[in-house]
């Protein structure tokens, strides 16, 4: 089998908790060390932070789904989203993000 997936760091699959403002709440989520690292990329590639990153994309999936049932879930497989076609993935989240500033300007 492949040592590379059982050897290694515990670290990564640590998990870690944030808090953070939703919705105007304060709550917190639960994370494995690796996926809080992919959302910290991604937001800063959108030119935000973290919490800000986060903060929007409840906000949009709310505004989609009228719900947003398990947070968690929804950020780890935005991550693989992601992963499995970074350029593509950020391609259509650039476009979108410059499409809402033209609008609320």
């Amino acid at each position: 089998m492949c040592t590379i997936f059982a050897g290694q760091d515990p670290k990564n699959y640590e998990c870690q908790t944030r808090s953070i403002r939703l919705g105007g709440h304060s709550t917190s989520v639960r994370l494995e060390r690796m996926f809080w690292l992919v959302i910290d990329r991604i937001a800063n590639s959108q030119g935000m932070n973290t919490g800000k990153f986060l903060s929007t994309i409840y906000d949009e999936a709310l505004d989609i789904n009228g719900d947003v049932s398990n947070f968690a879930s929804l950020l780890r497989c935005s991550c693989l989203l992601y992963l499995n076609a970074p350029e593509q993935t950020m391609h259509i989240a650039n476009t979108e993000l410059k499409i809402r500033k033209l609008t609320n300007n």
